[in-house]
């Protein structure tokens, strides 16, 4: 690997106990000990690539998904068994054709087979979409080791670890009553909202779930961002059930469009897959084709932080644009008049803005 102080070229010998034998500086991370095969080199571009060359913030649950993108197409089910089982059973069977030996040839053959069985159900996709790191597990080998070298997060990644519920449940700007809501169960997306200014700008309160909305003060509209999952695609009709007649806008993520992206990357997690009543209820919606239930009941998903951190900002910002002029009559003025085009204006890319 690359020493990421003096870009020097290291050998595993020459970099004990994560230290440069050549500058004597210690680093975070070393690709052969943890299982994203991260350093420090890597996770700089990343970090770099993500943020817009530091023009936004993103938070650590986001950064964990850019680097698991690779390993996530991969798959984890029997990882290098194949071509291990396949040479082994050359090797076995070259040898048994050379000493005439039944029982080797014997051997072979089920190595020859097992290799096949292994390549076979990579194929059709066992262990694909499931992350070889969670998320908890990237705040311990990955950020955690990077704090003590590097004394805080990689350059514009904010902690997105859960704060005190009673603090954390809503989050208002400052001495401005809110206009509208943006309901976000993804606590890493609401502070990602939250570090890049969207409430503050547009004058709207983040909530987590719908306690913290209900006792909000203000009637305006509910914007609801989810993931694309079976819970994702229940939780827009929860809240228009529970809220009465009070507007609530789907900002996404639509699943079947996401679905269509040729860059887009699902995952799964083990313990996330839907109960028989969730699939129940998406049956009886009769929205979903055949294959996509079957999708979603095996727990496939793409989350919202899987999203380019610039395009999901762009895409929030566009919605809650429209809504607060359609609450707002002083920024329908403004906008009536032209201010909303003017430079450093509400009509620019906030996916620069921060």
């Amino acid at each position: 690997m690359i020493c990421p102080h003096c870009q020097k070229n290291l050998l595993r010998k020459e970099r004990p106990n994560n230290t440069c034998s050549h500058c004597r500086r210690t680093y975070a991370l070393d690709p052969k000990t943890n299982s994203l095969g991260l350093s420090d080199l890597r996770v700089r571009r990343i970090v770099d690539k993500v943020t817009e060359g530091g023009g936004i913030a993103v938070t650590s649950d986001q950064l964990w998904y850019a680097l698991s993108r690779r390993h996530l197409k991969k798959g984890t089910f029997a990882p290098g068994c194949a071509g291990t089982s396949l040479f082994a059973g050359l090797i076995v069977g070259v040898f048994g054709i050379v000493t005439g030996n039944l029982y080797v040839a014997l051997v072979s053959g089920a190595l020859l087979l097992v290799s096949a069985g292994f390549a076979l159900a990579r194929a059709a996709g066992a262990g694909r979409g499931f992350p070889v790191m969670s998320r908890a597990e990237f705040r311990s080998e990955v950020l955690a080791p990077w704090r003590k070298v590097y004394g805080g997060l990689p350059p514009r990644v904010v902690d997105d670890a859960p704060p005190v519920p009673s603090q954390a449940r809503i989050r208002t700007p400052s001495g401005v009553e809110p206009g509208a809501v943006l309901l976000c169960p993804d606590r890493s997306i609401t502070a990602f909202l939250n570090a890049d200014g969207l409430p503050a700008r547009y004058g709207i309160a983040l909530a987590e779930d719908l306690d913290a909305v209900r006792p909000l003060p203000t009637r305006g509209p509910v914007i609801v961002l989810h993931d694309a999952d079976a819970q994702g695609e229940l939780l827009v009709r929860r809240v228009r059930a529970n809220l009465g007649q009070r507007t609530v806008i789907d900002a996404g993520l639509p699943l079947r469009t996401v679905r269509g992206l040729a860059h887009a990357v699902p995952y799964r997690d083990k313990e996330g897959k839907p109960d028989r009543e969730t699939m129940a209820l998406l049956t009886e919606l009769g929205e979903f084709t055949e294959a996509e239930l079957k999708w979603l009941g095996k727990g496939w998903r793409f989350p919202l932080v899987g999203m380019p951190p610039a395009r999901l900002l762009a895409a929030v910002t566009r919605v809650a644009e429209q809504v607060t002029l359609s609450v707002d009559p002083e920024r329908r003025r403004a906008a009536s008049v032209g201010f909303m085009t003017w430079p450093g204006s509400g009509a620019q890319n906030h996916a620069g803005e921060r």
